[in-house]
């Protein structure tokens, strides 16, 4: 474990020497492994920069967790999530005008990016990329398994040292509750040992209401069932399964692992819960979504009944948003 802290240290120090992008770039990150909420993030801030910036060419950069396509690639709205990875794929079909590309090496994919025109870049997860230093560093952490709780892995779920957060220009304590008064914020704060000049943020989770996977086969009378099933491979589910509680009753759930390729077999599991409830709704996430569309053959019964759950991140205090959105017209 020693030798794994020396490490990370080491990694650290090269990063905070490591040179920028030729344009600005904001890098969407954290210390835990998965769960923080990057992806909504993501899509937030690319909303703000496109009403800031109307003339600017943006583009968002991923490694494509997961994908199975090699080196630089163009991410089209066709794409596969095998070829381009689920979460590049669900940005750029909700963002079309956006530029996105995956790379496992973010400078040569910042470069390739610079050189089709984007006057801005968003880079999904690189904060632990020791090669590339962001203009902006935006590092998220769970309200619910806060890192000052946790530890570092194979123990727990950290992937970085706490003490990085300290290299963040913004931190954003994410899945919070919709209010929060002056003095939690504060012991926040003070737990993660932020000074005051450390810009620091709450946000929430939201839902939109579900939309069709397959809108030419959905049969949308199921949105008005009083049961669902839910299936999902991200990798806490919780939130969803509390919003969805308030409107149905969760009559089964299947879980997959985060970011899972789904099969024929996992398929058929879905299509026998599909029999077993005739008149559930069938529900899953964007990401999720995105993947199950790879599947070749799918049951007519899925295809009617399948709606994915949009979920967006949004700040708790109006404040926080204003001061957020400032920052990012600054770069």
């Amino acid at each position: 474990m020693l030798i794994h802290r020396l490490i990370l240290k080491h990694a650290a120090k090269v990063w905070r020497k490591s040179p920028g992008a030729e344009v600005p770039t904001i890098c969407v990150g954290n210390i835990t492994v998965g769960g923080t909420g990057k992806t909504p993030h993501t899509e937030m801030i690319l909303r703000l920069l496109q009403e800031q910036r109307p003339g600017v060419q943006l583009a968002m950069l991923s490694r494509g967790y997961k994908r199975k396509s090699k080196g630089f690639q163009t991410v089209q709205i066709d794409s596969s999530a095998a070829f381009a990875g689920d979460e590049p794929l669900q940005i750029k079909r909700k963002f079309p005008a956006v530029g996105v590309a995956v790379d496992k090496n973010r400078v040569e994919g910042c470069k390739k990016l610079v050189e089709a025109g984007a006057g801005m870049i968003v880079l999904d997860d690189a904060f632990q990329y020791k090669k590339l230093h962001a203009s902006l560093n935006v590092v998220l952490v769970n309200y619910k398994r806060p890192i000052f709780e946790d530890s570092l892995l194979p123990f727990g779920r950290l992937r970085d040292l706490p003490s990085r957060i300290q290299d963040a220009d913004v931190v954003i304590v994410s899945k919070c509750p919709h209010e929060m008064d002056a003095e939690e914020r504060e012991e926040w704060r003070g737990k993660l040992r932020l000074g005051e000049d450390k810009p620091l943020f709450f946000t929430t989770v939201d839902y939109d209401a579900p939309v069709p996977v397959w809108p030419e086969e959905a049969d949308h009378r199921y949105i008005y069932s009083k049961s669902v099933i839910l299936f999902s491979g991200i990798a806490d589910d919780s939130a969803l399964r509390a919003y969805l509680s308030d409107t149905y009753k969760i009559v089964e759930v299947l879980n997959f692992p985060d970011h899972h390729a789904y099969g024929k077999a996992d398929m058929r599991s879905i299509a026998a819960a599909v029999r077993k409830y005739p008149t559930a709704a069938l529900l899953t996430t964007e990401k999720d979504a995105v993947r199950v569309l790879d599947c070749k053959k799918v049951d007519e019964s899925v295809r009617k009944r399948l709606f994915a759950v949009p979920v967006k991140s949004g700040f708790v205090e109006e404040a926080d948003a204003a001061a957020f959105s400032q920052m990012l017209s600054r770069l």
